[in-house]
């Protein structure tokens, strides 16, 4: 998605059809007919593909007009240090069938205020372990902004990301999940920039309904869907956002629905956000540039 110079790559994400009936090529069939650049691959889906669909893979994708944006997985950071690695170089072989150039992962499952210190230092030294094995496959290992973990703040965020210190680690901005924490969407992004390797977007109708998002509502199949709406239907606001994000080149993002009407919903976010990209993009062009005919 092009805009006014500014290159805004959109994925959708397979964990949108988790409970859905439906193969990865009618997913990536769909996904490249409605417009979008690329998937979002969910681990779990990586390793089902492995065993029963071996030939699926990069090449297969591309011939299609797509990539995978992102394999997203669930990385453990305490238990054995070799079960770690193992699982890591395990994923990292799986991002590399599919040149998938980034994995996603959280870090812990409690809030961070509550993660003693000599936790937190083993939990840092894991993802420094799966950053250094990421970084060897040329794959870039991408810690989830979200709530109960080491980076559901900016302050725990920014220190999680000085602590591990390594190159192989950046940060997937989920927008709703920082603004849930409480953070300026616009200061988070600012100080994260250097970090970001992708973003989530999603949106929530209220901040009292924001446990619709808690992992163990979004994975159940009888989980409540009440209070998930479109991009730009929920309590969350995203232009101050947008006009920050875009100033990032060539950006990933992937929109990331779990309710209901799941192909009716993307389609209208996407074009939705293209229509809002578009229109902070106009506003952004100096007087003197319409004037003259020039674009930026």
């Amino acid at each position: 998605m092009s805009v006014g110079g500014t290159m805004m790559k959109l994925s959708v994400c397979t964990i949108t059809f988790r409970h859905h009936l439906i193969s990865i090529w009618d997913i990536a069939v769909w996904a490249r007919r409605s417009g979008f650049d690329g998937i979002e691959l969910w681990g779990a889906h990586a390793r089902g593909l492995a065993r029963t669909h071996p030939h699926y893979g990069a090449d297969w994708l591309g011939d299609l007009g797509l990539s995978v944006s992102m394999l997203s997985d669930y990385l453990p950071t305490d238990g054995d240090p070799a079960i770690v690695r193992e699982r890591t170089q395990r994923l990292c072989r799986m991002a590399q069938h599919w040149s998938a150039p980034k994995i996603r992962t959280f870090v812990g499952d409690r809030p961070s205020v509550e993660v003693p210190e000599d936790k937190r230092k083993v939990m840092t030294s894991r993802v420094r372990d799966m950053a250094a094995i990421a970084y060897d496959h040329g794959i870039r290992l991408l810690v989830e902004t979200h709530p109960n973990t080491l980076a559901d703040s900016l302050a725990s965020t920014q220190r999680l990301l000085a602590e591990v210190d390594h190159p192989g680690l950046g940060i997937n901005f989920d927008a709703l999940h920082v603004w849930e924490g409480g953070d300026d969407l616009v200061s988070a992004h600012r100080a994260l920039a250097p970090y970001i390797g992708h973003y989530h977007l999603k949106n929530v109708r209220s901040r009292g309904e924001l446990n619709v998002f808690a992992p163990g509502n979004v994975y159940a199949a009888a989980g409540c869907r009440e209070g998930m709406v479109p991009l730009f239907e929920g309590a969350m606001s995203l232009d101050a956002f947008l006009s920050a994000a875009l100033v990032m080149s060539d950006a990933d993002a992937s929109l990331e629905w779990f309710g209901e009407d799941c192909f009716e919903t993307l389609i209208r976010d996407r074009v939705a956000l293209l229509a809002h990209i578009g229109a902070l993009m106009q506003r952004a062009v100096p007087r003197e540039a319409i004037v003259e005919g020039r674009s930026i």
